[in-house]
């Protein structure tokens, strides 16, 4: 534990998607550099869609749509899955140092901020519980996402909670698989999830409200006192700076848009209880038995985010039979900390690719 035992809670309302995702890697940095304590955040967007770190854009999102309709298109720092947020909904992030939570692991940690995210929700009247990897649900249905990475020593972790929403509007927004709604037997997303306004209706409470509640969770399971803060000159300043010059570029938003399939390339898939995986390996050599470039795509969560694309740069010019043992090695060498997938499901989605 550190010897400040208190943590500051921003409320930064609604900002728009690509300033609001800027902030928050504004946070880590300045966490990182000893200048601002542990950190709550709370916020909103106006209507905008936000594809997972390593998605697809083109994959997940219905660009058309969003374009016709005046919704944000926006990539997270963070993996995990597209999803749809709108002033109704509210999102929360948590930006700790490892001293502060005293496990370091990030699956347990996943279970403590979500049980503790549970039980916020909880106080709220209805019986939200705990669904790993990352889900929190009443009665079976989503009620809030999260997700998160460690940078360094510093743990960011993003949620939801579901307040009010037109779900066919978060349909239509999003391309969301079958094979996902399949998986629990859903007809389509609005099925998969529901709102606090669903459950409770006039009784609903007000956004602060729900802030106390989650506030308040949070402080009671990490043992710490919350003192609301704002955000500092510094942190908006960097997060205007890397609005304009990386995570709110086309360039960032639309690094991974249409993977390469119809063009001869090998793809490979792993659908597992953690996730999608989704490879793709351009050939390259007379026999067509080495890699030219690797993609790697899915809605999987791993720490730190760019351990992908290390990946990627290591499978650069190898033999296809050596794939397999490429891809152990990395992960046995490099530091890493996963929490929806193992090493093996990676394998598993080259194996895949190599098969067809």
């Amino acid at each position: 534990m550190t010897e400040d035992k208190s943590f500051r809670v921003l409320d930064t309302g609604v900002l728009e998607g690509r300033l609001n995702i800027a902030i928050g890697q504004a946070i880590i940095e300045a966490r990182q550099a000893g200048r601002v304590p542990d950190t709550l955040r709370f916020l909103r967007f106006p209507p905008t869609a936000l594809v997972g770190r390593h998605q697809a854009l083109g994959q997940e999102i219905d660009l058309d749509y969003c374009r016709q309709n005046g919704i944000g298109v926006v990539r997270r720092i963070t993996g995990g899955g597209a999803i749809f947020m709108e002033p109704g909904l509210l999102g929360w992030e948590l930006a700790l140092d490892r001293k502060t939570l005293g496990v370091s692991a990030l699956p347990e940690l996943t279970r403590e901020i979500c049980e503790a995210a549970a039980e916020g929700i909880s106080r709220l009247g209805v019986a939200a519980r705990y669904r790993p990897r990352n889900d929190i649900e009443v009665d079976g249905r989503k009620i809030s996402g999260t997700g998160g990475f460690f940078d360094g020593d510093i743990l960011f972790y993003q949620g939801t909670v579901l307040v009010d929403m037109d779900p066919q509007v978060m349909v239509s927004a999003l391309r969301v698989p079958q094979a996902k709604l399949a998986k629990r037997e859903l007809d389509s997303a609005a099925q998969r999830v529901v709102t606090l306004r669903e459950l409770l209706g006039v009784e609903t409470p007000e956004l602060p409200v729900i802030q106390n509640a989650l506030t308040a969770a949070f402080a009671q399971r990490f043992a710490l006192q919350a003192a609301r803060g704002d955000l500092s000159a510094a942190e908006l300043e960097e997060a205007q700076r890397l609005c304009r010059e990386e995570i709110g570029t086309e360039e960032f938003v639309s690094e991974i848009d249409e993977p390469p399939a119809a063009r001869g390339d090998l793809a490979g898939l792993c659908v597992c209880p953690g996730g999608t995986i989704q490879v793709y390996l351009r050939l390259e050599g007379p026999a067509q038995n080495r890699v030219r470039a690797a993609l790697i795509t899915g809605d999987f969560f791993v720490t730190p985010p760019r351990l992908v694309y290390d990946l990627e740069s290591r499978l650069r010019g190898a033999y296809l039979d050596d794939l397999r043992r490429l891809v152990r090695e990395f992960f046995e060498q490099a530091n890493v900390e996963v929490l929806s997938v193992s090493p093996d499901d990676f394998i598993a989605a080259f194996e895949d690719a190599l098969a067809n």
